[in-house]
C-alpha cells in the first residue's frame, strides 16, 4: 500500500506543510496538462530533427586530438540547427558555461568601433564584466566596443521610442535577454521578442539580433530563432542538456555569425573543423532528447512554487496564473533570513549533498554576496533543482529546475518547511 504522506514525513515534511502543498497541487491539474501538451510537441520536434540528421550509434564514439571529422559533434550541431530552424549551430564542450557562450557570440561578431545595444535594460550580472560595465580584463570595452542600454518601461514592456533613438550608425548588435536574471521584471515571450526584433530591423535591417535563451528552451513550442533572431545562445547545463550534459554551451543562428563564433572559439583558419568531443556525445544527444520532458517537470515546479508562495502573501514573478516563458520563479521574501532559509530547504531536498548547508559568499562576477543551493549531479546545473539569489534588496530568491516534477515538488515543500520552522511563515 502506498503511503506517500509518510514518505514525505521521513524526508522532513510536516503534515501541515504536506497538506498545504496537496491543496495547491490539486488546483493545478489543467495547467499541468497544458505543459504536457507543449512537451509532447517539442519531444516530437527533437525526434524529427534527430531522424533527419541520421543520428546513429557511431555518433557516440570517443573522439580525441584535433577532432577532425568528429561524426558525433558534427551531427549534433546539425540536430540543433534543425531543431532551432537555423542555418548553422556550434555546440561544444569547450564552451564552458552560458556566460562563456554569450561572451563568445559577442566578441566574435563585434569589432572595435562597433556599439552593442541592450533594449531590455541591464544584462545578467556576469555579463557586466564581459561588456565592461564593471571594469574587467578582456572586456569588450577594452577592445573599443561601446555599449548603451534602454531601460524597460515601468510595466516591464519595451520602450520603443527610446530604442529607436538609441540605434545609430555604430549599432552592430542588439542583445536581448529572454529571462529575468536577478531582476524582478517579467521574462519575455518568444512573440514579444519577435516583435522587438522586427522593430529593430525596421530601423536598421543589417543589425545582428542575439537572444540570450538561457532557461527558455522548450518552454514554448517556438524559439527566438523562429521569429527573426540571428543568434540564440544558451548553456547545456540548463534546459537543452536535459540534466545529462556535463558541460557545454550552444550558439545557433545565421551561417556567418556561427562561422565567426567558431573562428573565435578555436582559431582563425580552423573554426568548426577542430575541437574533439572527448566522449561526451552520448550525454549531449540523450540530454537533448530528454530536454522537453525535463523542462516540463521544471515548469510544473515553478508554477507550484508561485502558487504556494503567492497564497502566503509573498510577491512572485510570474504570478500563479500568468503564462510562462522560462523556468525561473522569483519569490521576494523581503529579508536575508528568508532567502537563506529558502535555499537551505532546497539544498536539504537534494539527492546529492543534502547534508550541506549553503551560505552566502562573494562569487566571481557578482557585485554582492550570493547564496546558491544546488545539490546536483552536475556542478552548477541550473536544470537540476536549485535556488539562488543575491543578498541585497529586495531579497528575492530565484528558484528553477528539477529533473522531475516530483523532485521539484519536494524541494518547494522543503523550502516552505524551513521558513515555517524559522517562524518566517505561518500557514493558514
Amino acid at each position: 500500500m502506498l503511503d506517500t504522506k509518510n514518505m514525505y514525513k521521513e524526508l522532513g515534511i510536516s503534515e501541515k506543510v504536506y497538506l498545504y502543498g496537496q491543496e495547491i497541487e490539486s488546483s493545478l491539474k489543467e495547467r499541468f496538462a497544458e505543459i504536457d501538451k507543449v512537451a509532447e510537441y517539442n519531444q516530437l520536434k527533437v525526434i524529427h530533427a534527430m531522424q533527419e540528421s541520421r543520428v546513429s550509434e557511431g555518433c557516440f564514439h570517443y573522439a580525441s586530438g584535433y577532432g577532425y571529422s568528429d561524426q558525433g559533434r558534427d551531427t549534433l550541431e546539425e540536430v540543433y540547427a534543425k531543431t532551432f530552424h537555423t542555418e548553422s549551430a556550434l555546440v561544444r564542450p569547450q564552451i564552458t558555461c552560458g556566460t562563456h557562450a554569450l561572451a563568445l557570440a559577442l566578441s566574435a561578431n563585434l569589432r572595435p568601433g562597433d556599439e552593442l545595444l541592450s533594449p531590455v535594460g541591464k544584462p545578467y550580472d556576469t555579463l557586466e564584466e564581459v561588456i565592461g560595465i564593471r571594469k574587467s580584463k578582456g572586456s569588450l570595452a577594452e577592445y573599443g566596443i561601446t555599449y548603451r542600454q534602454v531601460e524597460l518601461l515601468e510595466d516591464g514592456t519595451f520602450d520603443y521610442e527610446n530604442i529607436k533613438k538609441a540605434i545609430n550608425e555604430k549599432t552592430k548588435l542588439v542583445t536581448i535577454q529572454r529571462s529575468k536574471g536577478y531582476q524582478t521584471r517579467p521574462s519575455f515571450s518568444v512573440t514579444q521578442i519577435g516583435e522587438l526584433i522586427a522593430f529593430v530591423k525596421s530601423i536598421k535591417p543589417d543589425v545582428i539580433c542575439m537572444v540570450d535563451n538561457c532557461y527558455g528552451e522548450f518552454v514554448e513550442t517556438i524559439e527566438p530563432s523562429d521569429v527573426g533572431a540571428d543568434m540564440v545562445v544558451g548553456s547545456l547545463i540548463k534546459n537543452p542538456g536535459g540534466g545529462l550534459a556535463p558541460i557545454g554551451g550552444y550558439i545557433a543562428g545565421k551561417e556567418e555569425c556561427i562561422e565567426n563564433c567558431a573562428y573565435r572559439l578555436t582559431s582563425p583558419g580552423l573554426g568548426k573543423e577542430v575541437g574533439a568531443s572527448l566522449g561526451v556525445m552520448q550525454s549531449f544527444f540523450q540530454g537533448f532528447f530528454l530536454a522537453p520532458t525535463v523542462v516540463a517537470g521544471a515548469l510544473k515546479g515553478a508554477i507550484f512554487a508561485a502558487n504556494v508562495y503567492e497564497k502566503l502573501g509573498f510577491p512572485v514573478i510570474p504570478n500563479g496564473t500568468e503564462s510562462r516563458h522560462d523556468i525561473i520563479q522569483a519569490v521576494t521574501l523581503g529579508t536575508p533570513e528568508g532567502v537563506i532559509a529558502f535555499c537551505k530547504g532546497i539544498q536539504a531536498a537534494a539527492p546529492v549533498d543534502s547534508y550541506v548547508s549553503p551560505e552566502p559568499w562573494a562569487m566571481p562576477g557578482y557585485d554582492s554576496d550570493v547564496i546558491m543551493a544546488a545539490g546536483a549531479f552536475v556542478q552548477g546545473s541550473s536544470i537540476e533543482l536549485s535556488a539562488d539569489g543575491p543578498i541585497k534588496p529586495p531579497y528575492a530568491v530565484y528558484f528553477q529546475g528539477g529533473l522531475t516534477w516530483e523532485h521539484a515538488k519536494l524541494g518547494i515543500l522543503m523550502s516552505l518547511e524551513q521558513l515555517v520552522q524559522k517562524g518566517i511563515v505561518t500557514l493558514p
